[in-house]
C-alpha cells in the first residue's frame, strides 16, 4: 500500500530535524533555560551563605544552647576548708573556670548544651576532677588528681581541718537563683542543671554540719563576669561612613575654524 501524502510530510520533517521554525526556536529556549537555572543557583547559594553569616532565629531545644553565655559560683569544702580550682581561659568546652571559682557556662555543642549542661558534665569536661556519688577528687594546676584532696564516702575528715577525725560524706547543694534562701541537696551531680547565676557547692562533710554557700567574694566575682558579659555584647559599633565628592565638570575649549 502506497504511503499517504500526511505520512510523506512526516517522514521528510523527522529526517530533516524538525522544521525551519522549530530549528530556530529550540537554540533560543535551550540558553534561556540554562540562564534561568544559573540565576536560580547563585541565588540561592547567595541567600543560604547570608542566612548562615547572619542566624534569625535562636538554636532550638531547651537552654543553654551554643552561642548562650551563663555564669554560676562555684564552692568546695573539704571538712571546713575551701578549695580552690585552678583556672583555665583557653579551654574552648563550654565550661571554663575563671577566676574566684567562676564558672562559665558557653555550650559548644550537643554534649555540654540543653539537658547535657550538668555539673556532671561540667566535671567531665574539667581534666583531673571528680564528682560522683561516691567519690570527689579535685586536681592539681596540671590535671592530675591529688591524694590528699581525694575523698570517699565514710570516711574521716583529714588532721588541720576543721572536722577533723569525723565521718564524712559526699553531698552537692545547689541554688538555682539568687533569690532561693534553702539550697535543693543530692548525690548526683549529674542530676544538677545549670542555670543562670546558680550557685553550687561540692561537699566533703560530717553529714551533721550543713552545707553552705558559695561565699560573698564568689557571688560579687560572678556578678562582675555577668555585667561585662552582658556590657560586650549590647555594645553596637556604628559602620563606617565614607563620603566620595565628585571631580568639577571640566568645559573643553571651543575651536574655531576660519575657512581659507
Amino acid at each position: 500500500m502506497a504511503k499517504s501524502t500526511t505520512g510523506k510530510l512526516v517522514s521528510r520533517i523527522g529526517a530533516s530535524g524538525g522544521g525551519k521554525t522549530y530549528k530556530k526556536a529550540r537554540p533560543n529556549n535551550y540558553y534561556g533555560i540554562l540562564f534561568v537555572i544559573v540565576i536560580l543557583g547563585l541565588t540561592s547559594v547567595v541567600f543560604s551563605r547570608y542566612e548562615y553569616q547572619n542566624p534569625t532565629t535562636a538554636a532550638t531545644g531547651p537552654a543553654p544552647q551554643p552561642g548562650t553565655t551563663w555564669f554560676a559560683a562555684l564552692s568546695i569544702n573539704n571538712c571546713g576548708t575551701q578549695i580552690t580550682l585552678p583556672t583555665d581561659t583557653n579551654y574552648k568546652g563550654g565550661f571554663v573556670v575563671l577566676a574566684n571559682n567562676v564558672i562559665k557556662i558557653a555550650p559548644v555543642g550537643a554534649a555540654d548544651s540543653g539537658n547535657n549542661a550538668t555539673v556532671g558534665q561540667f566535671a567531665n569536661e574539667y581534666v583531673g576532677l571528680t564528682a560522683s556519688s561516691s567519690t570527689l577528687a579535685i586536681p592539681s594546676a596540671t590535671g592530675v588528681a591529688q591524694p590528699a584532696l581525694t575523698f570517699h564516702n565514710n570516711t574521716n575528715c583529714a588532721t588541720g581541718t576543721k572536722y577533723a577525725g569525723q565521718s564524712a560524706t559526699i553531698r552537692y547543694a545547689y541554688w538555682s537563683s539568687l533569690a532561693q534562701g534553702a539550697p535543693k541537696i543530692t548525690t548526683d551531680p549529674s542530676s544538677i542543671k545549670f542555670t543562670p547565676d546558680m550557685r553550687i557547692t561540692m561537699a566533703f562533710l560530717p553529714a551533721s554540719v550543713k552545707v553552705s554557700a558559695p561565699s560573698q567574694g564568689t557571688v560579687s566575682a560572678m556578678l562582675t563576669d555577668v555585667a561585662a558579659a552582658s556590657a560586650s555584647t549590647s555594645t553596637t559599633t556604628l559602620p563606617l561612613v565614607t563620603t566620595t565628592t565628585s571631580p568639577s565638570p571640566t568645559t573643553n575649549p571651543t575651536t574655531t575654524t576660519t575657512a581659507g
